[in-house]
């Protein structure tokens, strides 16, 4: 695996250090379930931990890899605020042409709504060998989901796969999947916790107590 330690000039904050994106990656790579939740609040931190296991699985299991990312304004965020220089610039040279190749294993890039789907909907099924699915974590708690829903989602895909099928589409094809989303609950997920990941409190912002559930850029 190749970690590298740097500065990310991005948001002035020092990336992950070597041995701990070594053993959170040894976490995952040990971990015996299937289909894995991340669902602590640091998201550019699980990101990289997140695509270093991938990364290093496709040289274990060549074959098709999808990263599937709410949409295009988070997939640039994670370009530049990944917390390791081998995901960032992975993830920027990935951005444009949203497909490319690794060794013997090929990464894709889509996002929830089913159009974007082109170029992962048809890969043979037998050669996906694993996927990330990242869901953004900055929606006001006081708006539901379904309010929203029309910006991104699909109707025919709730059809087809449920409310959650930008998730439940991959887990039917993919043996390994990880989730990365906060404060989400999902059937059929392992969730898996970080001890290096320090847990936030609620804040309070003019006198309003603020959950975790939104997350604030200090990742």
């Amino acid at each position: 695996m190749n970690f590298e330690r740097n500065n990310n000039p991005m948001n002035g904050k020092k990336d992950l250090d070597k041995s701990t994106l070594y053993e959170a990656v040894k976490t995952l790579v040990e971990h015996p379930g299937k289909h894995l939740h991340l669902d602590q609040q640091k998201l550019f931190t699980l990101f990289s931990v997140a695509f270093q296991y991938i990364l290093f699985r496709s040289t274990k299991h060549p074959g098709h890899y999808i990263i599937r990312i709410e949409d295009a304004s988070l997939a640039e965020k994670l370009a530049k605020k990944a917390k390791d220089d081998t995901t960032r610039r992975f993830m920027g040279r990935l951005l444009i042409p949203r497909r490319l190749t690794y060794g013997n294993s090929t990464f894709h890039l889509d996002y929830f709504p089913l159009a974007t789907w082109g170029t992962t909907k048809d890969l043979p099924r037998e050669k996906i060998q694993g996927a990330i699915i990242v869901k953004n974590t900055s929606h006001n708690p006081l708006i539901d989901e379904a309010d929203f829903r029309h910006l991104n989602t699909d109707d025919q895909a709730v059809a087809l796969f449920g409310e959650h099928f930008y998730l439940n589409s991959l887990m039917e094809i993919a043996p390994k999947t990880i989730t990365i989303a906060f404060a989400e609950s999902y059937q059929g997920l392992e969730t898996v916790n970080f001890d290096f990941i320090e847990e936030k409190e609620e804040r309070m912002i003019d006198g309003v107590i603020i959950s975790g559930n939104i997350q604030f850029e200090e990742d």
